[in-house]
């Protein structure tokens, strides 16, 4: 994979197209369809989504579990913790350390979510609407926590089978987060447009086509596959690991799919334009590599996003099938959805 320094200019909607699936919530992309007009910039779309699920939750209800609470009583209730009263001398003063478990609200899940509202209010470009929405919605907050929010809280909520309906409203809560501090401690404390940040668009193009097939291909398979050279010599370990952005499993057919969010798929060798040889040498070198390992031959795709002309291009290279194409990023999700099964049918 590798990033453009300026790709074309991706709607809004399709952003989240491509998030949902990235997560793995696919589901989720309904609730584009029901927007008149695309939003100005992702921080309004997903403040709108947010809005949205959490007057859902609120409507349901919100997830409590126990938590546990010291305290020095007179009054044996709970759990005596004899250590902390021997060590305190309490029991001197007629009281001892003991703890209890009582059912809060005032749980990771729930501070994460009203932590992520308290900071969208603060922003200046997030539409007066929204901040008054979330403005009436933190009063239903008011027994919840404010925290200090960093990234590893969220990874350690605690998802299961009663709360899975958090599970997509912490993502959207992190993926605020995880903008927000990308840029924490520099002059702009503004939350920063995923869409400027091409490294992670990046990331984005190779999870969402990923995941897209794992969803949308019923029987398939799709993850990224990591190989090791088939070498010989001193010192191997020098020799750098071969990772695929995609390694898709398909009736039958294993197609290796390398994505390159780049804005000029040729380059011009001679006054002429020719595929990238870089890009062709790394694709041709994980099938060679991979054939190695399974003593069969894979199909290999190089997909890039398409900026200014489509391509649909196939070629046979030492019995391999190798194709490049583009997609068009721009369009309407739906017809993306039926270009990228169009791509490996």
């Amino acid at each position: 994979m590798i990033s453009s320094k300026n790709p074309e200019l991706v709607p809004i909607k399709n952003i989240y197209y491509m998030l949902v699936y990235a997560w793995d919530h696919p589901h989720e992309k309904d609730f584009i369809s029901v927007f008149e007009e695309d939003e100005k910039d992702l921080l309004n779309l997903l403040s709108k989504i947010l809005l949205m699920k959490v007057k859902a939750l609120i409507k349901k209800g919100f997830y409590k579990e126990y938590i546990e609470k010291q305290e020095e009583a007179g009054i044996i209730k709970g759990k005596i913790l004899f250590k902390e009263s021997l060590q305190t001398f309490t029991y001197k003063r007629g009281k001892l350390h003991i703890s209890e478990e009582d059912m809060s609200y005032n749980i990771p899940h729930n501070q994460l979510i009203k932590s992520t509202l308290y900071y969208l209010v603060g922003q200046e470009e997030l539409k007066k609407e929204y901040k008054e929405e979330i403005i009436n919605i933190l009063t239903y907050f008011a027994d919840i926590s404010l925290i200090k929010v960093n990234l590893r809280l969220f990874n350690e909520v605690n998802l299961h089978r009663n709360n899975q309906h958090y599970q997509f409203l912490l993502n959207v809560c992190r993926f605020i987060w995880e903008n927000a501090l990308l840029h924490e401690g520099s002059s702009e404390s503004q939350f920063q447009d995923f869409t400027r940040e091409h490294q992670q668009m990046a990331r984005l193009f190779e999870n969402f086509i990923k995941n897209f097939y794992r969803k949308e291909l019923p029987g398939s398979t799709a993850k990224s596959e990591s190989f090791y050279w088939p070498a010989e010599g001193e010192n191997v370990n020098y020799l750098p690991n071969m990772k695929t952005d995609i390694s898709l499993e398909f009736s039958n057919q294993k197609t290796i799919i390398d994505t390159k969010f780049y804005k000029d798929i040729f380059g011009i060798h001679w006054g002429k334009e020719s595929v990238r040889s870089a890009h062709l040498y790394q694709l041709f070198s994980y099938l060679k590599n991979d054939e190695f390992y399974s003593g069969t031959k894979a199909n290999g795709i190089l997909l890039y996003p398409k900026v200014d002309q489509t391509v649909n291009l196939s070629y046979r290279m030492h019995e391999f099938d190798i194709k490049i194409f583009t997609l068009d990023l721009t369009q309407h999700w739906s017809k993306i959805h039926e270009r990228l099964l169009e791509i490996v049918s």
